[in-house]
């Protein structure tokens, strides 16, 4: 049953991600100005992060419950290990960047959070292959 749980939180966590990615995103910056777009933005990405941290951490607690120390469970610890360091540390090195109208830095660090959140939807594709 706690493997199952874990397999429906990490479905949960990448749903999340590829709604966020592919839907969220496009979406506010289609219909909302930049100004609006960028506010609504940074309220939303500490919620995105938070929420996929929190379940991140009940997939790895699942994984200790079970005593499953395998591929699955580093690349989940991998997960949120990268959700904290985006929303704790990139995310606000971005807002930085950009208010200080630091293009090149903005673009190069908000191209790291791209490819980091690539990472982890591969991550958590392997594990629920």
């Amino acid at each position: 049953m706690i493997s199952q749980i874990s397999l429906y939180l990490t479905s949960i966590i990448l749903g999340i991600m590829l709604f966020f990615s592919f839907v969220v995103a496009p979406v506010t910056f289609s219909v909302l100005n930049e100004e609006n777009a960028r506010k609504f933005i940074r309220k939303i990405f500490p919620y995105y992060y938070t929420v996929n941290l929190a379940i991140s951490i009940l997939v790895l607690i699942c994984f200790i419950i079970l005593k499953t120390f395998f591929l699955d469970f580093y690349l989940i610890l991998s997960v949120a290990i990268l959700f904290a360091v985006s929303n704790f540390v990139l995310m606000p090195l971005i807002n930085r960047y950009r208010d200080e109208k630091q293009d090149k830095k903005f673009k190069q660090s908000h191209f790291v959070s791209v490819v980091i959140n690539f990472v982890q939807m591969i991550s958590l594709v392997i594990i629920l292959i």
